[in-house]
């Protein structure tokens, strides 16, 4: 039996037909976006608190990233939200119903939430047709298979309906699981570090096309990950989480230009560290005084300098053409350079520091170790926290 044949068995539909070549896609269909709500959720594993009164409230439609290193609690959260776990205290609310709390629990199947695992889990004795329409038991199985077939046209697929998921590679793989999550019509996506398992170059590519098909379909996600490129890439907001807390909510922009903690401007940022005591409420650095609002005279100040907010270049050369500020110039001499592609790594030893520095610069030709530099920041973009 041919491919076209199969799918007529399987649908019903002497009219269905292979799906046009990617190019020709057509779109997902929308869904009902809800809002969803969790209001000082907690949860305990014995004497281990995952999540602590953790708080968060997520508008229909908006693509939320949950940021933050392995252990923290985010998996636990999707967990909760999707209902596979119940919360230890606090409530979960979908559209400003309670789905989990003191008062009800809402069993998964009845929440309209949709959920994407790490490792995909396909179902290996099914074909791709049969995992993507695995949730839609509740159509006639025609109906389902027709659902599923034009989900996976629109991900460009269908060619390998009648195939098994080890005949396909990640990337392909990564799309079913996509697809079998997004038929259903799901209110709320929940998807846990969806493109971990995939090359550098198809991680891209992926997230490019899974941000896509969320809009086109228009329900509410929340996506959990660890790389904070990912996380600016595809959140409306994103989440910052640190021993089951919410420790700042804001945009890409928001979260890099004013991080309220050192943890969250170490996630957005490589930066050099250099520890300075306070006086009327700035620091005395080799550049010149910073501001350290907040900070009491005595106390211990950390002084955060952005490696791509710093320049350098040879002694006695012309400054490059990307200067547009007029810091204080201080003099260093290079100890290591590194190429990383579209940027150099160069670690300079400056004048007035204890420890070297490191500036990632895109012009590093010329530049090697013993060199005399001239080394500037922008004092604009420097960052103090308590120490």
């Amino acid at each position: 039996m041919n491919l076209k044949s199969w799918i007529k068995d399987r649908t019903g539909s002497p009219q269905a037909t292979l799906p046009q070549p990617i190019g020709g896609r057509g779109r997902a269909a929308a869904t009902f976006a809800a809002g969803i709500t969790f209001e000082n959720v907690e949860r305990r594993y014995g004497d281990h608190q995952a999540l602590a009164g953790f708080t968060l409230d997520i508008a229909p439609s908006e693509v939320v990233c949950l940021l933050g290193p392995s252990g923290c609690g985010k998996t636990t959260l999707l967990r909760i939200a999707s209902g596979i776990e119940k919360p230890s205290a606090g409530r979960v609310l979908i559209n400003g119903a309670e789905v989990a709390g003191p008062a009800r629990f809402v069993p998964p199947e009845q929440r309209s939430v949709g959920l994407m695992f790490q490792d995909f889990a396909l179902f290996p004795h099914l074909t791709i047709l049969d995992n993507v329409a695995f949730g839609l038991k509740s159509l006639p199985k025609a109906d389902a298979a027709r659902e599923a077939l034009a989900l996976l046209s629109r991900v460009g697929l269908a060619h390998l309906a009648a195939n098994y998921p080890h005949t396909l590679s990640g990337g392909q793989q990564q799309r079913v699981a996509l697809a079998r999550a997004i038929v259903p019509r799901p209110s709320v996506m929940l998807m846990d570090e969806p493109f971990s398992g995939l090359d550098v170059q198809l991680r891209d590519a992926m997230q490019e096309e899974t941000l896509s098909l969320l809009r086109e379909t228009r329900a509410t996600s929340l996506i959990v990950t660890h790389h904070p490129e990912e996380a600016m890439r595809l959140g409306d907001r994103i989440a910052i989480m640190s021993h089951g807390r919410l420790i700042q909510l804001g945009t890409a922009e928001d979260l890099y230009h004013h991080p309220a903690e050192l943890f969250v401007a170490r996630l957005f940022s490589e930066i050099n560290e250099v520890r300075l005591r306070v006086k009327d409420q700035r620091i005395d650095t080799p550049f010149g005084p910073i501001a350290a609002p907040g900070l009491r005279d005595g106390d211990t100040a950390i002084l955060c300098l952005r490696e791509r907010a710093m320049m350098v270049w040879p002694d006695g050369a012309e400054p490059p053409p990307a200067r547009t500020h007029t810091g204080k110039v201080l003099p260093g001499r290079v100890l290591h350079v590194r190429f990383l592609g579209d940027v150099g790594l160069v670690e300079v030893a400056v004048q007035g520091f204890d420890e070297p520095l490191k500036v990632r610069t895109p012009e590093p030709d010329g530049l090697k170790r013993g060199d005399n530099v001239a080394v500037e920041i922008d004092p604009a973009r420097a960052l103090v926290f308590p120490g």
